[in-house]
């Protein structure tokens, strides 16, 4: 049969691929893309909150302390607990050798930088240091209970 009879046409090409709709798999992509996305703001407001959870648990800290201190009207135990409340909530906020190994007069002056005043070297709060030395302690704890607090409210 010669050539020029037989019907043939020319080499067919199939239509562009369209750009839309996506395939599955750009679905899949886009849904994990705003899955991490969110995870990444859940995670970033939980730090944000954490941050300041620091301040939130030493002040209920404190008011559990002066609850007790009113309850029992134990001048040692009230010492005790703020210094020790002072100190975790000042190895939270700062790092550790900052302000862990500081004790005496260093450590009320440390505590005094933070309110940028003297209220601890030379305040109510200087009882701190001879507290748990003293036979009889001689303390105005309402006094001292609000300079904590103010401590802890005015740490970063």
């Amino acid at each position: 049969m010669p050539a020029e009879s037989l019907d043939l046409r020319d080499i067919h090409l199939p239509d562009p691929v369209s750009w839309w709709p996506p395939a599955i798999g750009w679905w899949f992509v886009l849904l994990g893309l705003i899955l991490f996305v969110m995870a990444g703001l859940w995670a970033w407001r939980r730090w944000k909150n954490n941050r300041n959870s620091a301040k939130r648990l030493a002040l209920t800290e404190l008011d559990r302390l002066k609850h007790q201190y009113q309850q029992q009207n134990d001048p040692a135990r009230l010492m005790e607990g703020l210094s020790t409340l002072l100190r975790r909530a000042a190895i939270s906020v700062y790092p550790r050798e900052q302000c862990a190994g500081l004790t005496g007069t260093a450590w009320l002056q440390f505590l005094d930088t933070i309110m940028q005043d003297t209220r601890f070297t030379n305040g109510p709060g200087s009882v701190l240091i001879a507290a748990p030395y003293a036979k009889e302690q001689k303390l105005n704890a309402d006094e001292l209970i609000s300079l904590c607090k103010d401590w802890i409210e005015a740490l970063p």
